[in-house]
């Protein structure tokens, strides 16, 4: 009897600011596909979904020899804004190891508009919005070899591109026609991080700049006893927390039935939930549900207080409703995160700042999420940009740069200014990962090179692949001298994992020139861009690629004054020095990474450094309480 075609799904997840940051990487849509195909008539296969401890783990490399293994008969890839162009990457890197291997693209940046992904040349095929229904037939086609053009919302390649997609049918199958990813048994619940559950597909609103108008016409729901049993399941498994991913929330008809059905389970088992839901119809009554069920946070869509530029995208709405919404919200316990875009069209700078003082002056600026807009693939944003004088990046995150409103080069200080009247920063901040190597780790994530004193046996040890986020640390005692031996070494990470985060570590034995610094962010800046290398350009920091100086005591002050100014410049600190000098970093100190052992409790020690040092000055050589204080003290852990 004939194998059962091998079927490999992966997510790719979003780049860390953090080494042990949340990903929030759950690949539902793959586990979803699973589901399809084991319960397909059309072919028989053997499914397998890769899960976020490899996923999020792996460098290219290794991740694209595990993909490999066994030499798959297809390959998936879910692409989203934030890894297309990696899985891209991945995508060849895996074609090369097993030739025979058919690669499959889905998810919202596959549209006929991406050229990203049309002429990526790594694809066999690729399918437009929900693909449930039409898989199975693919993986059947593509797994005997038989042609797959044709199929709804599926395009092939043709000329080392994709070619035009067939028409897509209308997803009108009713959503529980599949069970959960979860409750079948493919996806595991892992308490380290939140459940996902849908619903509801579709969206009753418009917004010019969303994906869901394109991926789904109308609104379909999952009726309220399965939607509690999926709820309750997902409990029972141990969820901690349920995400729930319809595009909002309150749109369904039945919304109170389905919060009095969510109320009703065992307090000591119900999992905290979220959502997003639009402020519109939101009244106490329905307030009081929400918390009823669980609710511990709600996403609102503010966007913008200009009712031009509601109107232009089609959002419509109230921004008074939405702060009274919010203050609703919050006397119940939850928790808003009320949503601000800058570059709307039609918003003009002082509509962005005064929608930054509407929240402030509603005591939502601790609550607020602020976004640069992004011209999604797919969007009748898109369509529309050339005629309303919109012009974006082409690449992920497709930022907008100007509209008719907005002048070019006003997003930076823009931004800024938003942040002095939120006081605080709007986005997370690149955390360099200064841990000490364990020999242990695997794949492993830090690199240490003697640049002077270090063997070829050295050099190719820190060239290996390694993790998604690693660390490669450059010692010598003139580093500008051996300037030549520091490129090699980034260029050869560069190479071996080029979409990987990376901090470039200096750790001198004596003061180096400051064109060092130049000449190391000009190589890696050099590096394959994606969207983690943009993600942050609008304030100038480079999310993927990082530069980081760690010195021991004894250096020209005035010259560590300079570096400092340039780069992240940590000192090296035994424990009780640390807490010492906490009130000092960031003003005439610079970082402290904390070395050597503790005396006492750990959790004691963290809380006393907590409380009179900021805590993204201060790092840890002991991995443990690396990650511990970027869980607990910078609350960038999984939900």
């Amino acid at each position: 009897m004939p194998r059962a075609p091998l079927v490999r799904l992966a997510q790719l997840p979003v780049p860390q600011p953090a080494r042990g940051a949340a990903t929030g990487n759950v690949p539902l849509a793959a586990g979803s596909l699973a589901v399809a195909l084991r319960a397909a008539r059309e072919v028989k296969a053997e499914v397998e979904v890769l899960l976020p401890e490899e996923t999020d783990a792996l460098g290219d490399e290794r991740l694209a020899e595990r993909l490999a293994a066994g030499e798959p008969a297809i390959a998936g890839f879910s692409l989203y804004l934030w890894n297309v162009e990696r899985s891209l990457h991945v995508a060849r890197a895996l074609r090369e190891r097993s030739p025979g291997t058919r690669v499959v693209l889905g998810g919202p940046e596959v549209s006929p508009d991406n050229p990203l992904v049309v002429e990526c040349g790594a694809a066999d095929a690729a399918v437009l919005g929900e693909a449930e229904e039409v898989f199975p037939e693919l993986v059947a086609r593509l797994a005997r070899g038989a042609d797959a053009a044709g199929l709804p919302g599926v395009a092939v390649q043709a000329g080392g591109r994709l070619g035009p997609f067939a028409p897509p049918r209308a997803a009108s199958f009713p959503l529980n026609r599949f069970p959960s990813p979860y409750l079948a048994g493919v996806l595991p619940v892992d308490r380290r991080r939140a459940a996902y559950a849908e619903s509801a597909r579709g969206c009753r609103s418009r917004c010019t700049f969303c994906f869901y108008p394109r991926s789904a016409a109308g609104l379909r729901t999952l009726g309220v006893a399965e939607t509690r049993a999926l709820v309750e399941g997902l409990a029972e498994r141990g969820a901690r927390e349920v995400v729930f991913l319809d595009p909002t929330f309150n749109h369904r008809a039945d919304r109170d039935e389905l919060l009095r059905a969510l109320a009703a389970f065992d307090l000591r088992r119900r999992p905290a939930l979220f959502a997003e839901v639009r402020a519109e119809g939101l009244d106490a009554a329905q307030a009081d549900l929400l918390a009823a069920a669980g609710f511990t946070k709600l996403e609102i869509g503010l966007q913008s207080i200009n009712p031009k530029a509601l109107a232009r995208t089609r959002r419509g709405g109230s921004p008074e409703r939405v702060a009274a919404v919010a203050a609703l919200l919050r006397e119940r316990g939850i928790e808003p995160l009320v949503d601000l875009i800058v570059g709307l069209p039609e918003d003009q700078p002082v509509d962005v700042l005064a929608g930054a003082d509407f929240l402030a002056e509603h005591g939502l600026a601790p609550h607020a999420q602020v976004f640069i807009l992004s011209v999604l693939p797919g969007t009748a944003l898109r369509r529309d940009a050339a005629q309303d004088g919109i012009l974006f990046d082409p690449a992920p995150p497709y930022h907008v740069r100007s509209t008719r409103t907005l002048p070019e080069g006003a997003i930076p200080w823009i931004l800024l200014e938003i942040e002095e009247r939120l006081e605080r920063r709007v986005d997370e901040q690149p955390r360099p990962w200064l841990a000490d190597p364990d020999p242990a780790v695997d794949p492993p994530d830090v690199f240490v090179l003697d640049v002077e004193r270090g063997s070829e046996v050295e050099r190719a040890r820190a060239a290996r692949p390694g993790a998604q986020h690693a660390a490669l640390w450059l010692c010598g005692d003139d580093l500008w001298a051996a300037r030549a031996r520091v490129v090699e070494a980034v260029r050869a990470r560069l190479a071996v994992d080029p979409f990987a985060v990376l901090d470039v570590v200096l750790a001198p034995r004596g003061p180096f020139p400051l064109n060092l610094l130049d000449l190391l962010r000009s190589v890696l800046d050099s590096g394959a861009a994606s969207y983690a290398s943009r993600a942050l350009r609008a304030r100038g920091e480079d999310l993927q690629r990082r530069l980081t100086v760690v010195l021991e005591r004894g250096f020209p002050e005035d010259w560590e004054q300079h570096v400092a100014a340039r780069v992240p410049v940590f000192r090296n600190a035994c424990a009780a020095d640390a807490v010492a000098l906490g009130p000092h970093l960031g003003m005439d100190l610079p970082g402290a990474r904390v070395v050597g052992p503790l005396a006492g409790d750990a959790g004691a020690y963290l809380d006393a450094l907590a409380s009179v040092a900021d805590p993204d000055l201060v790092a840890f050589a002991d991995r443990a309480l690396e990650l511990r204080w970027v869980e607990e003290e910078l609350a960038l852990g999984e939900r």
